[in-house]
């Protein structure tokens, strides 16, 4: 998608996110670009108060807050010290951030997500790698007991969605950053094998290591996985603002994708 210019105010978005299909008391996972968005008048601020207008007191926005620079398995690690000597890399290593849940921002899921998480009464998950931060009746609800071992699965606030039976918005973004789609990949019939993480959090004001294993997640295939999704008769799309945008119920969508990687990943979920 192409940059728009321009704003646009809250009154349009309220309405064209009920063109959609939002509605009253749902909880909502939202990934967003407000640059493709319009630009609202306000910045974030504005986006939150039509989604606030539009779900109303029972509704819950769910945003993810992850961060990649205090982890030494993630691709800006990789790209950082891809050709560091041993002695480089131990000097990198020490400079490497611990991540703190309450003051670490996060790191490249957007302007809108910072501000949920900055907003009072937001509840950030304790993941170092793969948090989340939710706001609404159901934000605790959500963001509780996010394992470390499991980044975006069961233990996730997006295996709480899912109980929850709830959405997915994608604002001016693609299925590349829908996050929930990798929820799928826990559910496979044979799930991806494990790997080694490592990344790096603040415990009582010490940088502590943590060393554990996960799943080898794998994004690389979301788009065309959402090629099909776009097929289906449970996504809704439109336009809010100048943005294309989807929402889609979370179980659908992840059942739907649990069948999509099972037939197009046979080396991993067969």
């Amino acid at each position: 998608m192409e940059a728009v210019r321009g704003e646009v105010d809250g009154a349009r978005l309220v309405a064209d996110l009920r063109a959609l299909g939002l509605s009253a008391g749902r909880d909502v996972l939202v990934h967003s670009s407000l640059r493709r968005l319009g630009r609202p008048e306000g910045g974030p601020a504005t986006l939150a108060a039509a989604l606030r207008e539009v779900l109303g007191p029972a509704g819950t926005v769910l945003v993810p807050t992850e961060n990649a620079g205090n982890s030494t398995s993630s691709r800006a690690y990789r790209a950082a010290t891809r050709g560091l000597d041993e002695r480089q890399l131990t000097a990198y290593h020490a400079t490497m951030p611990g991540w703190d849940r309450d003051g670490t921002p996060s790191e490249g899921t957007g302007a809108f997500a910072e501000h949920v998480r900055l907003t009072p009464g937001a509840v950030r998950s304790d993941h170092p790698q793969t948090s989340f931060a939710a706001l609404g009746p159901r934000a605790r609800e959500l963001t509780d007991g996010h394992d470390l071992d499991c980044h975006l699965g069961e233990r996730s606030p997006l295996g709480r969605l899912y109980a929850a039976g709830g959405w997915i918005l994608l604002l001016g973004v693609g299925y590349q950053a829908c996050t929930a789609l990798h929820l799928a990949e826990y559910r496979l019939p044979v799930p991806p094998p494990h790997r080694p993480y490592r990344c790096y959090r603040l415990i009582s004001g010490q940088r502590v290591r943590l060393d554990f294993d996960g799943l080898d997640l794998d994004d690389s295939d979301f788009p065309m996985a959402g090629q099909a999704l776009d097929q289906a008769s449970f996504v809704r799309r439109g336009r809010v603002g100048r943005a294309e945008a989807r929402l889609m119920p979370v179980r659908d969508t992840v059942d739907f994708v649990v069948g999509w990687f099972a037939a197009h990943r046979p080396h991993r979920g067969r």
